[in-house]
């Protein structure tokens, strides 16, 4: 079984961004948006002054703000049957490639379909489709491309993914102050993160292994990560109420 990532990773994700860039030789101020590291045979390089977040230098009124409710025809506040009716739809799933998988920690449910080409050229990806425990509607759809997805992926296919879909999103129009690119994380980069006017998400993450080569850190990826998230800060999942532990 296929391991499904859900919402407490991202809200770490997204702390870890929020305060900084983490790199080599620690913080760096906010700066320019910088340019992807090219692809390699040895893997994706990653040099210290290759993290950047953009910040806002004009505000932006909120209805030129790109709205992120969902992916596709499935919109975040779904039930589990819009959901699959919605998957059915976008990608002419028959009912038995449906899947689904509970979260025995969150008490969440997924609703997981494997789409060839779910990027054009990008191979096979598994698309998650997360219903939170309390309101058992859509809270967060989630992509990943990997081995485990598609026996043919590549770090190079990964990595060619990855500068596409941060491209496309870099032009999308989210919350300038909200923008991160080319982030190092632990056990990866966030090739893009941004946010809309009800800070709702949409993350990238590049995971892979970490070398150091010739002084320069080295990324050989293994998976891609795609979430659009309704609410990473305070997700829709079980905790235990305070006071009873």
């Amino acid at each position: 079984m296929r391991r499904i990532y859900l919402i407490p990773a991202l809200v770490g994700l997204l702390t870890s961004v929020a305060v900084g860039p983490v790199a080599a030789q620690g913080a760096v101020p906010k700066q320019k948006a910088a340019p992807a590291p090219k692809a390699s045979a040895a893997g994706t390089p990653v040099a210290a002054g290759a993290t950047s977040a953009v910040a806002a230098e004009t505000p932006v009124a909120d209805d030129k703000i790109k709205a992120i409710d969902g992916f596709r025809s499935a919109k975040f506040g779904m039930n589990e049957a819009d959901v699959r009716a919605a998957m059915t739809k976008d990608f002419n799933a028959k009912p038995d490639a449906i899947r689904s998988q509970d979260n025995a920690s969150e008490l969440t449910h997924s609703i997981l379909l494997s789409v060839p080409e779910l990027l054009p050229n990008g191979g096979t990806a598994e698309l998650s489709c997360v219903l939170g425990y309390k309101s058992k509607s859509l809270i967060q759809v989630g992509a990943v491309w990997s081995k485990g997805t598609d026996t043919a992926m590549t770090p190079e296919k990964l990595f060619s993914n990855a500068n596409i879909l941060r491209a496309h999103f870099m032009g999308e129009g989210f919350k300038p102050d909200s923008i991160a690119v080319n982030m190092p994380v632990a056990g990866g980069i966030v090739m893009f993160r941004g946010s809309d006017a009800k800070d709702r998400s949409v993350i990238l993450l590049l995971q892979g292994t970490f070398e150091t080569k010739e002084s320069n850190r080295v990324l050989t990826p293994t998976s891609l990560l795609l979430f659009y998230v309704a609410d990473a800060k305070s997700p829709d999942i079980f905790k235990l109420p305070p006071g009873q532990f």
